[in-house]
């Protein structure tokens, strides 16, 4: 047997059985990402292999190597040694063995990570609503300078996540590598870029608040203005401790401690409420007293997870060594490779969203409030499943950087799964109780009949098609699929919900409820794109660290 023969593929065979083109073939795999890990190429070959027990897949391990020598092995069941060889010139040098090691999410474990990431977005909803409802006391300018500001401010809390959430997949990968040095590095790294960002971002405010108020509402009253230009400011002050608590909970998260993060938004509640009623109603502050009661919620919050993470260096996870600033290039363009696009698809998803709802205001007062309703029912709604995205990220990255895809469509499968079922019981229950849910608002009888039957129509169809459409993402994202997710979502949004709004509503005169069957038909493209996507297995050959 010559030695280009035996090692033909990247393999050794010590065995002339393995010679046998079937048997070689359920062996086969291929390695791509010759100093991070393997890739499974073949997934449905190997994972017959792997339910007949022949490949222990937990098996593999990373050597120093820079030659050709054995980087993992195992035994099949026949007793045949198979040793997995890298070529010298594909091989780097590592100052420390990694272990590829099988990432083990059993139920326990899913239950203690998605019950607080659940719980943590309905409390990040509520903290909205209270707001809304105690600014209400100051008047009706009040209300509508905040919501103003807040449609704003939404845009820049979305770009805080994207950034964090590339953080969060890199990390994870790190964790299932067990390459706890670098997943630290990365979370410094995160710290500086999003800091960063969030400063940029807090002085352009502070200076062109007014200007950008006037340019996206154009003509609005004096009182409105006065308020929202208050309330501006305050918030753009709490925008570096609102990118450092982004970070933090993100890191908490990607080493499966959700709890964490979760506390500290009970505990931003507690502050939002109390300082809301010491400020408005206490010192008569009115939107003022709102927006500083946020500021110093954000400001204690952040400072709490920083100061976590830093103090106990036993975390798997910890920012020791902070302050001593040193930029990685390489690290912050593998965080901005998964940050930038997601950032992107949310913001224009955003301003696709914005764009129609205008619809509404064409045709009346009514068609607005039944709108502002369904959006408050349905905001509510989607907190389970965005809490069930949050953590399929986090278990998807880990499975990839611990080089187990069998395990990370196992996980995405499971997942998907409960998030089928959680929004099925969310939904049948709106439809049953809607009436008595939409009479809280106090709605005109005109306004109560349109909302009613925009959460029927938005109830089927989101109870068929959201799951693949906003789930299913985050495990292309946790892949490094985030290119391929963002161009999907841009391009549904615009070329399926906005054009089929506006074509259903003004030209096939559906009328309002347009907006509705325009967002469902979203749903379902994106859904079969998404799933086609992961079903080719396409998002396999990407590579994040």
């Amino acid at each position: 047997m010559n030695n280009t023969k035996a090692q033909r593929g990247g393999w050794e065979r010590s065995n002339c059985l393995l010679y046998k083109p079937r048997l070689y073939a359920v062996t086969r795999r291929y390695y791509l990402q010759t100093t991070v890990h393997t890739r499974l190429l073949d997934i449905k070959t190997f994972k017959m292999q792997y339910k007949m027990n022949k490949i222990p897949h937990s098996r593999l391990t990373r050597r120093n190597s820079l030659d050709n020598k054995p980087i993992s092995s195992f035994n099949n069941s026949s007793g045949q040694k198979i040793v997995r060889v890298e070529p010298a010139a594909q091989s780097s040098p590592l100052d420390t063995p990694v272990t590829f090691a099988p990432v083990d999410w059993n139920n326990k474990r899913l239950f203690s990570l998605f019950w607080p990431l659940i719980v943590e977005q309905l409390l990040v909803v509520m903290i909205g609503i209270v707001d809304m409802v105690m600014v209400s006391s100051v008047g009706e300018y009040a209300v509508s300078g905040v919501s103003l500001v807040e449609s704003i401010n939404f845009l820049i809390i979305t770009a805080f996540n994207a950034v964090a959430t590339g953080g969060s997949v890199v990390a994870s990968q790190y964790l299932g590598r067990k390459d706890e040095k670098s997943a630290c590095c990365s979370a410094r790294q995160l710290i500086y870029v999003g800091v960063t960002i969030s400063v940029i971002m807090m002085i352009f405010t502070l200076f062109t608040r007014r200007p950008i108020l006037g340019l996206i509402y154009g003509n609005i009253t004096e009182d409105v203005m006065q308020a929202a230009d208050v309330y501006f400011l305050w918030i753009a002050l709490s925008y570096p401790f609102l990118a450092l608590y982004t970070a933090a909970a993100a890191m908490f998260r990607s080493m499966g401690n959700s709890k964490v993060p979760m506390r500290t938004v009970v505990l931003l509640n507690i502050f939002n409420v109390g300082g809301n009623a010491l400020f408005i109603y206490g010192f008569g502050l009115g939107v003022a007293g709102a927006a500083i009661s946020t500021f110093i919620g954000r400001l204690v919050v952040a400072l709490l997870l920083m100061h976590l993470l830093i103090k106990d260096k036993t975390r798997i996870i910890n920012l020791h060594g902070l302050t001593k600033v040193k930029l990685e290039g390489e690290m912050i363009k593998k965080i901005l490779n998964i940050g930038i696009p997601s950032g992107l698809e949310s913001s224009m998803f955003q301003v696709g969203k914005i764009l129609v709802t205008r619809i509404f205001t064409i045709f009346g007062t009514a068609a607005i409030a039944a709108n502002a309703v369904g959006a408050t029912i349905n905001s509510i709604a989607f907190m389970p499943g965005s809490g069930f995205g949050m953590g399929l990220l986090i278990i998807v990255g880990q499975c990839i950087g611990a080089g187990d895809y069998l395990a990370a469509k196992k996980y995405t499968k499971k997942i998907m799964i409960l998030s089928y079922i959680t929004y099925l019981f969310i939904n049948i229950n709106i439809f049953i109780f809607m009436d008595p849910i939409i009479s809280i608002f106090n709605l005109s009888a005109e306004a109560h009949e349109m909302c009613s039957l925009f959460l029927k129509v938005h109830c089927i169809t989101s109870t068929l098609f959201w799951c693949p459409s906003f789930v299913l993402p985050n495990s292309l994202k946790a892949a490094g699929d985030a290119r391929y997710v963002m161009v999907v979502a841009v391009s549904t949004m615009w070329l399926v919900r906005v054009c089929s709004a506006f074509l259903m509503a003004f030209v096939l005169g559906f009328g309002p409820v347009a907006v509705y069957l325009a967002m469902g038909a979203d749903f379902l493209f994106r859904g079969i794109f998404f799933l086609k996507r992961w079903l080719s297995n396409k998002w396999i050959e990407k590579r994040v660290i």
